[in-house]
């Protein structure tokens, strides 16, 4: 069945859309402008990441990297982690369970 979420302001410079969910996994929409900033954070969910696009730097258990378009990579649970948004972009974030913090 077909929900349309609504778009959040999840943080300064930074929407998020929860895109569909079921209890065993979320998919969401994260749009950052430049400079725009996801606060170091962790949680007990599994996490993927893909880069639809713009640039970012990421940290990830003290490891800083950057990635861009096409880019992907998985969080563990409990890790923390955090983005800096170096060019205007869209993450889409799948979590293991869903995120029940975000409905």
């Amino acid at each position: 069945m077909l929900k349309n979420f609504p778009i959040i302001s999840a943080a300064d410079g930074v929407t998020r859309q929860v895109l569909c969910e079921h209890p065993d996994l979320m998919i969401a929409r994260f749009r950052f402008e430049p400079g725009a900033e996801g606060a170091l954070h962790s949680h007990p969910h599994v996490q993927s990441t893909y880069v639809s696009s713009g640039k970012f730097r990421f940290t990830l258990d003290s490891q800083e990297f950057e990635v861009g378009p096409g880019d992907s990579f998985i969080i563990p649970s409990n890790a923390t982690h955090g983005c800096v948004c170096l060019e205007a972009g869209e993450l889409i974030d799948s979590f293991t369970p869903r995120r029940d913090d975000f409905l």
